[in-house]
C-alpha cells in the first residue's frame, strides 16, 4: 500500500454512495495504480535531531555565540561543532579565578556505537558533550588526597561552592563543564521519560533522570536509582575492591572535615535495589530508541539532590572514538564526506482521544509519528519525524528534508488513533512552524475530530484503529476483546486509553467510534455537491 496515498471510506454509505456514483472500471483501475506508487522519504535519528542548533544568532556569555553551531554527518559518524557556552545565563563562579571561554569544539560521534569488552576509564576533561554543546566532566575534580591519585576528590564536595546555579563551572583554559546534573538545560518531570541530554564520547546516549520502570518500556515513569552506595566505614585503609593499603597510602579518617562520601573511593556497587550499573547507565526502551539501547542517566536523590556517580561511573559502556578526550581534545578535523544537517522544526500540539483525562485536562505521554504531505494531489510523503508529546500534547518535531515557505499538510499517526491531517497547508518561516489542533474540530482536514473537552475546549484524533488500516471497525473490536481475554498488559496497540492495561474502557472508546463509523478523511477525496469526487 503507498504511504502517500489515503483512500479514506469513512462509514458504510458514503462508500456506497461513491461506488454507484464515481466508480466506473477504469476509475478503478486508475485508483489502484496510485495506491501502488512507491514513494520515498528520509528518517533522521536522534544522534541528529537532539541537538541545539542555533538558528537566530543567540550569544552566551560575554556575547559568544550560543549552544550547537553546525551538525554535520556522514554514514557512521556525527560531528557536533560548538562554542561549549550555552544560551542561558551562566556564572558567576566563586572562588574561581576561571572565565568561560569559546572553545570551537567539534566532536565525533559514533552514530552506530557498540559495547567495548575492556571499557576505558572516564578520565579528567571532557568525556560527553551535551545537546546545547557543553562539555562534561567526570565526578572528580582531578586531584587527589596528598597527591597520591588514591583517594580522588569528588568535585560536588569541594569544588560545589564555585557552581553557579546551574551546576556548572569553567576549568582552567575557559572550558565550561558540568559534573553534575545541568539545572537549566531542561526540567526533570517525574511523570514523563525524560528527554536526551546529550551524547557520551563512546556515542551512547544520556538522559535525565526519569525513565520507564521496566527496561522493555513498561510500568510507568520512575526515577532511575544509582547503582552506587557510600561504604561502611570510618577510616579509610582499604579501596572499595577490597584491597589493603599500606599506612602510607591511608586517606583521611571520616571526619567533619572528609565526610563520607567526599572521595570517590567511599563509594561501592550495591547489590541490589538500582537500576544502573557500574558506568551509570542500562540498556532499555527510550522514547527515542524504541527498540532499546544502552543509556547513561542523570542520578537523582528521592528530594531531587545530584547524586553520585552523578553522570557516568569510572568507566564508558562504549568504545570511545578517539579525538574527543584528553588534552587537545574535541578539534577534530573531519577527513571523510559529509552532509550538513539542516533542520526544521515544528512544535505540534495534538491531544489523543483515548489518552486525555478530561478530569486533570492533560494527556497520557506517547510517541507520535508527523508526515509532511505535499499540499499538490497525490500528497505525496515529503519528510517525516516522530517525536513524545507532554502531558499537554505537545512535542517537538524535527524534518531534515523540508523547505522554508513550501506548504505542506500535516499528518499525524499514532499506534492505535485514526491518522488526522490538518485542515490547511502550513509552511516553515525561518525553519520553524507551528501547529494546533486542539482548540476546534475544523482544525483537522474535514473536522475530523471529537471534544473530548468543555472547558477548556480542547478536540483530539479519534482512538481505536488498533489495525492501522484507516477505519474503526469489527476488526479493531476482535482485537481488543483477544487482548482482553488474555489479560494483555504493556506497551500494545490494543491499550487505547494508554494504561497499560487492556479492559472494558478499552473496548468502549473503539466501539462507540466504530458505532459511529469513524475513519481517516484525507484531502484525496474532497465532498461536493452532496457526493464525493476523485480530486483532479
Amino acid at each position: 500500500m503507498n504511504p502517500g496515498v489515503n483512500i479514506s471510506f469513512n462509514h458504510v454509505e458514503i462508500l456506497k454512495k461513491f461506488i454507484n456514483k464515481y466508480l466506473t472500471m477504469k476509475n478503478l483501475i486508475l485508483a489502484l495504480a496510485m495506491l501502488t506508487t512507491s514513494i520515498g522519504y528520509s528518517q533522521i535519528s536522534p544522534d541528529l535531531y537532539s541537538w541545539k542548533i542555533n538558528l537566530n544568532g543567540a550569544t552566551g556569555y560575554n556575547g559568544i555565540p550560543a549552544d550547537v553551531q553546525q551538525i554535520r554527518y556522514s554514514a557512521n559518524f556525527t560531528y557536533v561543532s560548538s562554542t561549549g557556552i550555552p544560551s542561558y545565563t551562566i556564572g558567576p563562579w566563586t572562588m574561581n579565578p576561571n572565565i568561560a571561554s569559546n572553545q570551537n569544539w567539534t566532536f565525533k560521534i559514533a552514530r552506530f556505537p557498540v559495547a567495548d569488552p575492556t571499557p576505558a576509564t572516564a578520565g579528567n576533561g571532557q568525556i560527553g558533550v551535551l545537546i546545547n554543546g557543553v562539555v562534561l566532566f567526570n565526578p572528580g575534580d582531578a586531584m587527589s588526597y596528598n597527591n597520591q591519585n588514591i583517594w580522588h576528590r569528588v568535585a560536588q564536595y569541594f569544588e560545589a561552592v564555585s557552581f553557579d546555579t546551574s551546576g556548572g563551572h569553567p576549568a582552567p583554559g575557559g572550558v565550561y563543564h558540568y559534573h553534575i546534573n545541568m539545572k537549566k538545560l531542561y526540567t526533570p518531570n517525574a511523570s514523563e521519560h525524560s528527554p536526551i541530554l546529550g551524547y557520551m564520547f563512546d556515542g551512547f546516549p544520556l538522559y535525565g533522570p526519569y525513565a520507564y520502570s521496566n527496561t522493555n518500556g513498561t510500568g510507568g515513569i520512575r526515577r532511575m536509582k544509582s547503582g552506587y552506595k557510600k561504604r561502611n566505614i570510618t577510616t579509610r585503609t582499604t579501596l572499595p575492591n577490597g584491597t589493603v593499603l599500606p599506612p602510607n597510602q591511608y586517606g583521611p579518617a571520616v571526619s567533619s572535615s572528609y565526610p563520607l562520601g567526599c572521595f570517590i573511593e567511599d563509594y561501592e556497587l550495591s547489590a541490589s535495589g538500582t537500576d544502573l550499573d557500574s558506568h551509570n547507565g542500562r540498556f532499555s526502551v527510550t522514547p527515542d530508541y524504541p527498540s532499546g539501547i544502552y543509556a547513561y542517566f542523570i542520578a537523582l536523590d528521592s528530594l531531587g539532590n545530584p547524586e553520585f556517580p552523578y553522570i557516568i561511573g569510572n568507566t564508558f559502556y562504549g568504545e570511545v572514538v578517539a579525538g574527543n578526550t584528553g588534552p587537545g581534545g574535541g578539534h577534530i578535523t573531519i577527513t571523510e564526506p559529509v552532509n550538513q544537517f539542516a533542520p526544521k522544526y515544528l512544535t505540534l500540539n495534538a491531544l489523543l482521544q483515548g489518552f486525555y483525562d478530561e478530569n486533570t485536562n492533560t494527556m497520557t505521554t506517547d510517541t507520535l509519528r508527523v508526515y509532511l504531505r505535499s499540499s499538490i494531489s497525490p500528497y505525496s510523503i515529503v519528510d517525516s519525524a516522530k517525536a513524545n508529546s507532554n502531558s499537554s500534547g505537545t512535542g517537538s518535531f524535527i524534518f531534515a528534508n523540508a523547505s522554508n515557505n513550501t506548504p505542506y499538510y500535516l499528518q499525524i499517526k499514532h499506534r492505535n488513533t485514526v491518522e488526522t491531517w490538518s485542515s490547511v497547508a502550513v509552511s516553515f518561516v525561518n525553519s520553524v512552524m507551528s501547529y494546533d489542533f486542539t482548540p476546534a474540530a475544523g482544525k483537522a482536514f474535514g473536522n475530523n475530530m471529537k471534544q473530548v473537552d468543555s472547558s477548556p475546549l480542547k478536540f483530539a484524533a479519534y482512538s481505536g484503529d488498533v489495525n492501522q488500516d484507516g477505519t474503526i471497525e469489527a476488526s479493531d473490536l476482535s482485537a481488543i476483546d483477544n487482548a482482553v481475554f488474555g489479560f494483555a498488559t504493556g506497551y500494545i496497540s490494543t491499550d487505547i486509553n494508554g494504561d497499560g492495561t487492556v479492559d472494558a474502557s478499552d473496548a468502549s472508546i473503539t466501539e462507540n467510534n466504530a458505532f459511529n463509523y469513524v475513519g481517516r478523511i484525507t484531502p484525496l477525496f474532497l465532498e461536493s455537491d452532496g457526493g464525493l469526487k476523485i480530486n483532479p
